[in-house]
């Protein structure tokens, strides 16, 4: 395989470590405030976009049948809401005896503590060939569950509260999920032909997306240099996570277990 074939087959990774330089060299221009607005940008046109893409790009039957997944559905919310958490626990208590940094250590207890991404897990699951639309309701579902249960997870694990501001953030979700999603859908019943016709690259769109909403993140990240953690600090972690992620999906795909008996029963992967 040549350098550009290989390149073009992993252009999302490569996007993803330029858009992390380019930051780098230059965060003030898409930190928070900047002149790309992130706090619009993202939080209201790029995540919109995304749904709006999946709204476009999927058969209603398909999204019909991907919301009576029960089993699946279950299954994702409990590892992300119960399993994952417990595990950081774990694994946090057998670091603490190691000369990591301690707010690293809170950082995770309180990342595993999060419920599932909106935008990234869609994005990602259907650029490995996995079921959009069942990846699109855990999201959306599981983001309005984390409401709620991620503050008593972050008290229980991390022993730390805040105010949420429930009201917000369902109004949010609903304006940049829900119905870009179910304008998308609607959209799609009167150029449904067109668009079988066209072969818009929805992958692409959705992919370039998510770098733009990662760059801006990175940027605001860069920007306040004065709170990053030495790499070294960040060594440990990275390692650990990788390995950790490994095991953890090696246990989950692993023949006979409830995730593959799932996605043999539903078809899950395209």
């Amino acid at each position: 395989m040549t350098i550009a074939v290989h390149a073009k087959n992993n252009w999302f990774l490569l996007g993803i470590i330029a858009v992390i330089i380019f930051a780098d060299i230059y965060p003030s221009f898409g930190k928070k405030g900047g002149p790309l607005k992130p706090e619009v940008t993202v939080k209201y046109v790029a995540v919109s976009v995304i749904f709006f893409n999946s709204g476009l790009s999927l058969n209603t039957q398909e999204l019909a049948k991907a919301f009576l997944h029960a089993r699946l559905h279950i299954f994702v919310q409990l590892f992300t809401l119960v399993f994952v958490p417990c595990f950081m626990q774990i694994l946090v208590t057998l670091l603490e005896l190691t000369s990591i940094n301690v707010w690293l250590l809170k950082g995770l207890l309180v990342v595993g503590c999060m419920p599932p991404p909106v935008s990234s897990a869609v994005i990602l699951t259907k650029a490995v060939g996995g079921n959009e639309a069942a990846a699109i309701f855990n999201s959306a579902f599981g983001s309005f569950l984390g409401i709620f249960v991620t503050p008593f997870l972050i008290l229980y694990f991390v022993g730390s509260s805040t105010d949420v501001p429930i009201a917000e953030i369902f109004t949010t979700l609903s304006l940049t999920v829900v119905l870009p999603l179910l304008i998308g859908q609607v959209v799609r019943q009167f150029i449904k032909q067109w668009l079988d016709r066209t072969k818009i690259p929805f992958g692409p769109i959705g992919s370039v997306t998510l770098l733009y909403i990662i760059y801006t993140t990175f940027c605001d990240t860069f920007a306040h240099s004065e709170s990053l953690v030495s790499i070294w600090d960040m060594l440990p972690i990275v390692g650990l996570g990788k390995i950790s992620l490994s095991l953890v999906a090696a246990e989950i795909f692993a023949p006979g277990t409830t995730f593959t008996m799932l996605k043999h029963d539903r078809g899950l992967v395209e």
